[in-house]
């Protein structure tokens, strides 16, 4: 059974799916204007509206919540720039296509003038660093870097660069970074304004 009802100005579907032996109705959102009900077998269209309209606080908070939620998977940052998603694209391939491009030219750059060399650059999707270093001086970045704005990406690579001179972060390590990038402090900060 399918029907229209109305929720705070809101015309939304309403599945139902009948099943034997069920104790309780359930009501889950679907979409940002559909809810699918399921309950048993000897409730009528009647009750079911009825504690549909019952419920209605906590199905139209919901719905809210879930075309907040759509619109924000619909938006991506790069280069600390919000565009819409609109061909679908996977963002994943296209961050990491996109720091493939982008941050490479910057580490040559830097590497250069800090004299400071990388034995190889890797790219990975991570939760919680932006880069590292290892002790064999191999970097990694976080392909999601490509969402902030270059300058922060710049301090990422400056950072990432003297740790192959200091390998942890001493006072030595802060003044390294310091000397080819003064304003790493407001670059950290913007850094944390995207997250």
């Amino acid at each position: 059974m399918e029907y229209i009802t109305t929720i705070a100005n809101l015309k939304i579907n309403v599945k139902v799916h009948k099943k034997h032996g069920l104790k309780y109705t359930y009501i889950r959102i679907k979409t940002a204007n559909s809810i699918e009900v399921k309950t048993n077998y000897y409730l009528s269209k009647y009750d079911i509206e009825d504690i549909v309209q019952k419920k209605s606080q906590w199905i139209y908070k919901n719905i809210l919540t879930f075309k907040q939620n759509s619109l924000e998977e619909n938006e991506f940052y790069f280069l600390g720039v919000k565009h819409k998603n609109l061909d679908d694209r996977n963002i994943d391939i296209f961050y990491k296509n996109e720091a493939k491009k982008i941050i490479p030219p910057i580490v040559e750059k830097f590497s250069n003038i800090m004299q400071l060399f990388p034995s190889s650059i890797k790219f990975r999707k991570n939760k919680r660093t932006w880069g590292s270093c290892n002790y064999k001086d191999d970097l990694n970045f976080n392909i999601l870097l490509v969402k902030f704005p270059i300058e922060v990406v710049e301090y990422v690579v400056i950072h990432e660069l003297a740790h192959i001179k200091h390998k942890n972060h001493s006072k030595n390590f802060w003044q390294l970074v310091f000397e080819y990038c003064p304003d790493y402090k407001q670059r950290e900060k913007l850094l944390k304004s995207f997250l």
